[in-house]
């Protein structure tokens, strides 16, 4: 019990020398550093020590005193560090417009008498208030506002900038729940969502008064188009502690939640143009900053033995949103379709990494080939100015296999043929056209012609109510017209599968882009760097039945799968009919 006795003391000694040993400072802070003239704001003076004695506040000489003071303590101690505060709170109200100081209030401790610093605040001209001004849907929307700040208003095409959703909160009023009831829309961009770790809260200034805010959401933004592009609002709903104006027994202010919607304001975006001045033949639409690079990984071969090509670029840019240069290698060189690589980090700087192509040449002679240089071209935003790369030629020496046989004359002296030389009348050319007209010339009255064109208003007229009944029956089958709809759509966007029948790799990969197209055309999403149980939620919330969602991700499951697997031609035709049929289904439920 003595050594209880003894620790407890201890701490409270710890406790008392940590506080002492703070140096004393009283602070002033108010609410607002603007406000109507027939607006109240709310004044606090703080002192961080204890024994503070004999306080006296400002004369308010411009202010009319509505409420205050009420004293509030609170001490704690965290992490082994002591804090203490003993405030003293007024609510006032101007009583004149313009630049308005708060004079110094005082304070006696140890001795001592100190001083808060005074503040000014700006009167404006008398705002509409509502009925009760204690209203909390009122006091709500005066201490929240949900922002949406943007990185640069006035981009190129390409260039990528970065929207921030922020959640000003005030001191006044505390958020106990939250939560995003409609996602903002980025149409005519590419976008794409940056990651954050967790919802710190910091402290910032809106309208030049100090909130507490959160990050709430960010976002990569490359625009596609120029125009007014137009980011939609993001809405919360967010349940809200206000101050009811009451308090309790003890003094403590009583509160009183409510739930609220709350939006951000629209914000536009207008795209500059890329110059056409300087713009190089071979640009295919990057935009930032590139290095670029041709490699080849051997170039010392033997037949049959294959070498790969990387064509590549990095540095910072819209990497995933251009093509790279193809490579051109001599008919000798058997090259395959490329592999693409990526390698890339999105932040609110932009997207940096590197992309690249990956061809595999087998030879088929021994010889030694060229491979030309390639060019790459790209638009520096900052610079405003187009910059084209170009590498080196490449050389491939394969030093064993079958000799290339070549066409060459066997004879010096063989025949050269030479035009034929005219000498008088020897020799002519034959003449092979010629031009006759008739001698008499047959009157059209009683002729063919004239009977046709006489008995053709009587064929046309029932031919023309056979078609008219044909399209109105057409254009009455609803159901018919729906399937004919969705068959022409199905083989719009898998047209390029089809071209790569019997080729697996690149029949697969266009397969799989054409659904992803398809949901990106019909839905107005980006569906390819999202995944498959995601897709599966978006389709149930568009009520899409079961058998058709299930069917959908079965094909995007089989072309991921049928990549690496032997597959027969047979297997490709019977997965692009499923392909067609999915789309034709899905048509007709979105």
């Amino acid at each position: 019990m003595m050594k209880l006795k003894f620790y407890i003391s201890i701490i409270i000694t710890l406790l008392t020398v940590s506080v002492v040993a703070q140096e004393a400072e009283l602070t002033a802070k108010v609410s607002k550093n603007k406000l109507g003239v027939n607006q109240r704001l709310r004044i606090e003076f703080s002192i961080n020590k204890q024994g503070g004695d004999h306080f006296s506040p400002p004369d308010f000489k411009n202010f009319k005193v509505v409420g205050g003071p009420s004293q509030s303590v609170s001490q704690s101690w965290i992490n082994g560090k002591v804090s203490f505060s003993q405030s003293y709170t007024y609510i006032i109200q101007p009583k004149r417009k313009g630049e308005v100081n708060i004079g110094a209030a005082s304070i006696k401790i140890g001795g001592k008498t100190i001083k808060s610093k005074p503040i000014k605040v700006i009167v404006l001209d008398a705002v509409e208030l509502p009925k009760n001004p204690n209203d909390p849907n009122y006091i709500a929307q005066q201490n929240i506002h949900l922002v949406a700040e943007i990185s640069k208003s006035r981009p190129y095409v390409g260039e990528g900038i970065y929207v921030e959703y922020r959640l000003y909160v005030s001191e006044n009023i505390n958020v106990y729940d939250y939560g995003v009831s409609e996602a903002p829309k980025y149409s005519g961009f590419w976008n794409q969502d940056i990651k954050m770790n967790g919802f710190p809260v910091k402290m910032g200034k809106y309208n030049g008064e100090d909130y507490r805010y959160v990050v709430m959401q960010k976002a990569l933004l490359i625009p596609t188009k120029t125009g007014n592009l137009v980011l939609d609002p993001m809405k919360m709903d967010i349940v809200i502690g206000v101050p009811t104006g009451r308090a309790d027994f003890f003094g403590n202010v009583i509160t009183r939640n409510i739930r609220k919607e709350f939006s951000s304001a629209k914000k536009v975006i207008r795209p500059k143009s890329l110059p056409l001045e300087g713009k190089p033949e071979n640009f295919t639409g990057a935009v930032g900053d590139f290095n670029f690079a041709v490699t080849l990984s051997k170039d010392i071969l033997k037949s049959n033995e294959s070498s790969q090509i990387k064509v590549g670029v990095t540095g910072k840019g819209n990497l995933k949103l251009f093509e790279l240069p193809e490579v051109t290698t001599p008919v000798e060189l058997e090259k395959y379709q490329p592999e693409r690589k990526e390698k890339v980090r999105v932040s609110s700087s932009g997207i940096s990494g590197t992309v690249s192509d990956l061809y595999t040449v087998v030879p088929q002679y021994k010889g030694k080939y060229k491979i030309p240089n390639v060019t790459f071209s790209y638009f520096n935003p900052k610079e405003e100015k187009y910059y084209t790369l170009s590498s080196e030629d490449l050389y491939v020496d394969v030093i064993e296999g079958k000799e290339l046989i070549t066409n060459t004359d066997k004879f010096d002296n063989s025949v050269q043929k030479q035009t034929v030389k005219l000498t008088g009348k020897n020799f002519r050319y034959i003449q092979t056209k010629s031009s006759f007209e008739a001698l008499e010339k047959e009157d059209f009255f009683k002729s063919n012609l004239y009977y046709l064109l006489l008995l053709l208003p009587l064929i046309a007229i029932p031919v023309g109510v056979f078609i008219g009944k044909q399209n109105e029956a057409r254009s009455n089958d609803i159901v018919g017209n729906k399937l004919r709809k969705a068959n022409r759509l199905a083989k719009k966007y898998l047209s390029e599968a089809k071209k790569q029948l019997g080729n697996k790799e690149a029949f697969y990969e266009a397969l799989e882009r054409a659904l992803h197209n398809y949901l990106k055309a019909k839905l107005g999403i980006e569906t390819t760097d999202i995944s498959k149980e995601k897709i599966t939620q978006i389709l149930k919330d568009k009520n899409v039945d079961e058998t058709t969602k299930k069917q959908f991700i079965d094909v995007l499951k089989s072309s991921d799968f049928a990549r690496y697997t032997p597959i027969t031609d047979t297997e490709m035709e019977a997965e692009f009919d499923r392909a067609k049929e999915v789309i034709v289904q899905l048509d007709k439920q979105l």
